[in-house]
């Protein structure tokens, strides 16, 4: 019987700190998403539901004057093309890291993570005067470049831990029913690593989607920001009133697509795993 309330209480206790971690969580989200559905007047409001339901801020979001839209399509061009160049890229490097023995591979790997720990505050001033001098600024290879600099680090080191845990003969019973080297890599690694390239999609997207500090250095013209930046700049109906109502509905509207990004992404992870256990 001691036993069975034991267990109960740890159960219990378990539950309860699972639903305190995701409220605390989910809290900021909730009063963000509470606060665009206030009218302006009511911004200030603590309540925890908005009386009356007003949509007015989402309004204000689409305004034509403030290039919302465009900023969104900005965002998804530069957060995707760096999550396909990256990951292109990462799982070559990735998979050769993981299988070739060569010396200092361990100073390469260290070397490698190194350089996105660098902030990039470090590096938006050289690079400033180099894309004005090439003609780059105000264009999308501005901010995908340097976006490049930390989601390809992160990329090659999770890919390659990933890597690490796949077994050679996967490789080895490939070649001998025929395969190239190439081929098996294609045919065998990829798809039974889609679980970890799945996952640093994940991250390297949702890092590139939020960048600000590059996208607002490399960009003067509002058709060319992101959606970051073009919620920084937003304005309100006089020079100094913030837009907290029409602000916070942006952030609602930047955020619901990642996590249905990662919603779709973790279905493709799961399904994945079972085909590679099953394999």
């Amino acid at each position: 019987m001691t036993t069975t309330l034991s267990a109960r209480w740890r159960s219990g206790l378990l539950y309860a700190g699972v639903v305190a971690v995701v409220a605390y969580c989910l809290a900021p989200f909730y009063w963000m998403l509470v606060s665009s559905l206030r009218r302006t007047s009511d911004i200030f409001d603590t309540s925890l539901v908005p009386s009356p339901v007003s949509f007015e801020n989402y309004r204000a979001v689409f305004d034509p004057a403030q290039g919302f839209g465009r900023a969104l399509l900005n965002s998804l061009v530069v957060a995707g093309v760096t999550t396909v160049l990256a990951l292109l890229l990462a799982t070559f490097t990735a998979y050769a890291m993981a299988r070739l023995d060569f010396r200092f591979k361990r100073l390469v790997l260290t070397l490698v993570i190194a350089t996105s720990m660098f902030p990039v505050v470090s590096i938006v001033v050289p690079l400033l005067k180099l894309f004005t001098d090439v003609g780059w600024i105000n264009t999308y290879q501005a901010m995908i470049v340097p976006s490049m600099s930390f989601a390809l680090p992160l990329a090659v080191w999770n890919l390659t831990t990933f890597f690490r845990q796949m077994p050679d003969e996967l490789e080895h019973a490939a070649m001998v029913d025929g395969c190239t080297r190439g081929q098996a890599f294609r045919r065998v690694i990829v798809p039974l690593a889609a679980p970890g390239i799945f996952t640093t999609a994940i991250i390297t997207f949702i890092a590139a989607w939020n960048e600000f500090l590059i996208a607002l250095s490399m960009t003067n013209r509002p058709d060319m920001q992101t959606a970051p930046v073009a919620i920084s700049k937003f304005t309100g109906a006089t020079t100094y009133e913030t837009p907290f109502g029409s602000q916070m509905a942006a952030g609602v509207l930047v955020t619901v697509p990642l996590v249905v990004m990662v919603l779709l992404f973790q279905r493709r992870i799961v399904a994945g795993l079972t085909a590679g256990a099953a394999k």
